[in-house]
């Protein structure tokens, strides 16, 4: 997948549940990984030709677990030539999370304080917005552990307005598949943010399982795509219309 494509998909998710209005300043959570780089990369794109004027600002999250001065100084370049701000939140979400509570079960604790001290950071920035990088097959993970593990049909939807902290958060890769997500960024500069759970979640068990199901049916992620996101095939998320 090239720039053109990406953003162009972005767009369409942007438009489709309107994500973007004139005047926004979107903090877009910069963890270094693909996901997110590529975000930036997208978003960066569509600031020079989108009908309605935003800014951006990219704010990673250091939990305080060591990140590769090397890596963030190639990310720092890239920003700069993309003309958008960079800026590194300092925490020790790490060191609370892995050594103080030794959480037997840190992704939950673990994601809450990173959302808390990223969304500081945006308004402390004066962002009404915050951008995150989940794409299509983290929605299909996403609904697949609500129904196994809290036994409801749930995901996250494309615009949430934080009302305590009046910010809204937008997803404009929704439309976005991960293998695409990989080729557009494979040679791009990321930030590898450690996480002593890697690989050892139930949403690493839940990518797993899947595999295993698309073996019988290659079609899996996409129907279950179509089924969440289609407005005539469900009603978790539809597009709101101007007539409506």
């Amino acid at each position: 997948m090239d720039l053109q494509k990406l953003s162009s998909l972005m767009r369409r998710a942007i438009q489709d549940y309107d994500m973007i209005r004139a005047g926004d300043k979107i903090a877009v959570g910069l963890s270094g990984g693909k996901d997110s780089i590529s975000l930036l990369y997208g978003l960066a794109s569509l600031k020079r030709y989108y009908p309605e004027n935003f800014s951006l600002v990219a704010i990673t999250v250091d939990m305080g677990l060591g990140l590769d001065e090397n890596e963030v100084d190639s990310v720092k370049n890239e920003l700069s030539r993309l003309g958008v701000e960079f800026v590194i939140e300092k925490t020790e979400i790490g060191k609370i999370v892995f050594d103080a509570r030794k959480e037997s079960n840190p992704c939950s604790l673990c994601a809450n304080m990173r959302r808390g001290a990223l969304n500081n950071a945006a308004k402390r920035l004066g962002c009404n917005k915050i951008a995150l990088g989940h794409h299509a097959d983290d929605l299909i993970e996403t609904f697949f552990l609500s129904l196994f593990y809290e036994a409801r049909a749930s995901v996250f939807q494309p615009v949430t307005k934080l009302e305590r902290t009046d910010l809204t958060v937008i997803r404009p890769m929704i439309y976005i598949r991960e293998k695409d997500i990989m080729g557009f960024s494979k040679d791009k500069p990321i930030i590898h943010n450690p996480c002593p759970a890697d690989k050892h979640t139930k949403r690493e068990y839940i990518k797993t399982t899947i595999k295993n199901l698309e073996k019988d049916n290659p079609k899996l992620r996409e129907n279950v795509l179509s089924a969440l996101t289609h407005p005539e095939r469900n009603n978790l998320f539809p597009i709101k219309r101007d007539d409506e």
